[in-house]
């Protein structure tokens, strides 16, 4: 969709992992390291599957790939223990938050968060990070019956704001993530991490850029311009 289809953009809707948080590499890690102390081996693709999957999904998808007398469960349970104990530190940020946070903050648009990870969770990693407090609200996917790539998650976070959808813009690594922003009519940037865009997110015309930075550089073109 082109950004002259839009009215002025009020309002910055970001995913957290792998967008904001460079934590996709770091679950990945433990995904294997789980599958070894069970004294397994999974293959590369697999953790990729899950990028940017709910985790009410993710026992189903496992069991799917690694079949039914495989320990998926347990598996998660272990991945999710090694996951906390090395995300306990702040989390790096992905290139460009920090640069995009503030340019936004000059220019009065509006920051929330719209993650697929539980509550506790994301508030935990956004607040070592130091981004909690300059966003107004995070809306997190323990709290949404149909998540990502359905839309309930950013029409969610859209009616908190009080605005329109087609004043707002998403900010999203994933595909799951990238489709659910364009379900809900927002404006959406990708911004690929570990998984490229897929020929289905490709179709439906959304800006896919190389990072944040990018990202931001074309806002500020078309404010330019006004």
């Amino acid at each position: 969709m082109l950004a002259s289809q839009h009215p002025n953009i009020c309002a910055a809707i970001f995913d957290m992992d792998g967008l904001l948080l460079d934590t996709e590499r770091i679950a990945l890690t433990c995904w294997h390291d789980a599958a070894a102390q069970l004294g397994h081996h999974i293959d590369e693709a697999i953790p990729l599957g899950m990028v940017g999957m709910h985790s009410s999904k993710t026992l189903a998808y496992l069991h799917e790939q690694l079949g039914a007398d495989f320990p998926c469960q347990r598996l998660r349970e272990l991945t999710h223990e090694i996951y906390m104990q090395r995300s306990d530190e702040p989390i790096p940020l992905r290139p460009g938050v920090l640069e995009l946070f503030s340019w936004l903050e000059e220019h009065g648009i509006r920051k929330a968060v719209a993650t697929s990870t539980r509550r506790s969770i994301a508030e935990h990693h956004l607040q070592q990070a130091g981004l909690w407090s300059r966003i107004e609200f995070a809306v997190c996917g323990d709290e949404i019956l149909h998540p990502k790539p359905a839309p309930d998650i950013y029409l969610s976070a859209i009616s908190r704001l009080g605005v329109l959808a087609e004043q707002c813009v998403v900010f999203e690594d994933s595909n799951f993530g990238a489709q659910a922003g364009h379900a809900a009519a927002c404006r959406v940037f990708m911004v690929p991490d570990l998984r490229a865009p897929e020929a289905s997110t490709h179709a439906l015309g959304l800006e896919i850029v190389a990072s944040l930075l990018e990202a931001q550089q074309v806002l500020a073109a078309e404010i330019t311009m006004r």
